[in-house]
């Protein structure tokens, strides 16, 4: 009986543990600009909608990586954007709205102005502190291992003085040393 206690007591204990697991904090975009006013940092916004498969694996796969999410959550303000939205977003002196609120899928205007018109899902955008886009969005699924050097490009502003490609050969990542 007592064994029957200790075991309960373990899986009680390790299935805590694993369900407080860390977890990135997906804003919305006004939510992020508005943090941002007290604590300026980068943003990456994931852009996908709700029939994408391949957003919803890289929900699972590649944004559940313990040093994906422990860099974004250092480095990033995280906005998810359903890039079909139906809802008005006004960000400063610009309101975006989507003109297809009748049809079953249509983008919605920041999603548009976001990714420069070219709708492919998912696709993310770094934006810096400013709310200004530092790079086209990135499209297509990314695995642990593509978003990491690309986050740190990114987070670490090597974008501004070294080329890509350069980066990535000189790139050491955390994920492949656990």
């Amino acid at each position: 009986m007592i064994k029957f206690y200790l075991i309960l007591g373990f899986l009680f204990v390790s299935n805590s543990s694993f369900s407080q697991q860390e977890k990135i904090e997906w804003l919305s975009f006004e939510e992020a600009v508005k943090r941002n006013e007290t604590k300026p940092k980068k943003f990456i916004v994931d852009v996908y909608t709700s029939w994408c498969g391949w957003c919803k694996r890289m929900d699972a796969n590649t944004f559940t990586n313990p040093v994906i999410i422990g860099y974004i959550k250092d480095n990033y303000w995280a906005v998810k954007l359903n890039a079909e939205r139906k809802d008005t977003v006004v960000l400063g002196s610009q309101t975006f709205i989507n003109e297809n609120l009748d049809a079953r899928r249509g983008p919605h205007q920041l999603a548009i102005a976001l990714l420069n018109g070219k709708m492919t899902y998912p696709s993310i955008v770094y934006l810096d502190e400013q709310v200004e886009l530092m790079h086209p969005a990135i499209a297509g699924y990314q695995d642990p291992n593509s978003l990491e050097q690309i986050i740190k490009y990114f987070g670490e502003e090597a974008y501004q003085s070294i080329p890509w490609d350069k980066y990535q050969k000189e790139f050491e990542s955390e994920i492949n040393l656990k």
